[in-house]
């Protein structure tokens, strides 16, 4: 199954969390920070959004930072995925 977001938002997939801190301490999945780096995997078309024309800063395989608590997370085909606005987007990651 193939997500098309609509209007300005995003599709992307989180990276993986460090399994391990910058002393070498394993850390167990419950720990692990929640990563806030991920990568564009679909864009929509952007478009006039609360009467603002929004033009699309992000395209497909970049690499972005986002806000911690922004989007919703949707579970497809077993891959976990986040929907977010484009202005939820802090920063490309080049």
């Amino acid at each position: 199954m193939k997500i098309k977001p609509l209007a300005d938002r995003v599709v992307i997939k989180k990276l993986e969390a460090e399994e391990k801190t910058k002393s070498g301490i394993v850390l167990p999945g419950s720990a692990k920070e929640q990563p806030q780096i991920a990568e564009v995997v679909e864009v929509g078309p952007g478009g006039i959004v609360d009467g603002k024309e929004v033009k699309m800063e992000v395209k497909v395989k970049d690499k972005v930072i986002f806000s911690k608590y922004a989007g919703t997370e949707v579970k497809i085909d077993g891959e976990e995925y986040t929907i977010l606005r484009q202005s939820d987007i802090l920063a490309v990651v080049e």
